[in-house]
């Protein structure tokens, strides 16, 4: 079965969120501050995090962090609605997608179902499930696997989706919103910061110099693509 920790320091969030998920057939586990949703996460181990960003003891951004660096764990912030800052740097520390305050439980339970879609391997590229190969870079969309020069790369779950997507359209040109539109499917508000950071994300794991990138390009006004 299917678990899913919930952080939140309102009772009613937890209470609301754990009724929805629980009628949709996961299991949920819950907490109300930093310190315990560390603990949970290490002892149920989940399939995903949604993780408020203000919380008592250590906040979202601080558990988000240390939470990535034990585990690739898919994980959506709770932000306040129209917090730009907050909200990038989530994404920077390594929440794969944000949902704001205050907001439709039907709405996130939809975006926790697309989410874990794509990290249980049932949405895979338009290439197919075959290794894609690009000099010392190799992409396994079977095994949501990324090698450079033979060693393994961590990624999260969205920064593994955007790099199979444009890999498996070699050169071709994509807008921010189309990417929102492919890889985050989910209608966002024309929110291309979400894009930028995961792009700069990924070049610093995948390229040999992140500034002058080989593979994820800019198109200067268009968008990007992956250069094969």
């Amino acid at each position: 079965m299917t678990t899913v920790l919930i952080v939140d320091d309102e009772p009613i969030v937890r209470e609301v969120v754990e009724r929805y998920l629980r009628q949709d057939g996961f299991q949920v586990e819950t907490a109300a501050d930093g310190d315990e949703a560390l603990r949970r996460f290490a002892a149920a181990r989940p399939d995903l995090v949604v993780l408020d960003l203000m919380l008592p003891g250590p906040d979202g951004l601080e558990v988000c962090r240390r939470m990535r660096a034990d585990s690739n764990v898919p994980i959506i912030m709770l932000t306040a609605r129209g917090d730009e800052t907050d909200t990038i740097i989530g994404l920077g520390v390594g929440a794969d997608d944000y949902v704001s305050k205050p907001f439709s439980p039907r709405e996130l339970v939809a975006r926790i179902k697309a989410v874990l879609r794509r990290t249980t391997g049932e949405h895979l590229v338009a290439s197919g499930a075959d290794p894609l190969r690009f000099g010392d870079l190799t992409i396994r969309p079977d095994r949501r696997q990324v090698e450079l020069n033979g060693q393994s790369v961590e990624l999260t779950a969205r920064e593994f989706d955007l790099l199979a997507f444009l890999a498996g359209n070699p050169s071709h040109v994509f807008t921010r919103d189309e990417l929102l539109d492919k890889v985050w499917d989910w209608a966002y508000a024309s929110d291309g910061g979400t894009v930028t950071v995961h792009i700069r994300r990924l070049r610093q794991k995948i390229e040999v110099d992140p500034e002058r990138p080989r593979h994820v390009k800019t198109v200067w006004g268009v968008g990007y693509k992956f250069e094969p």
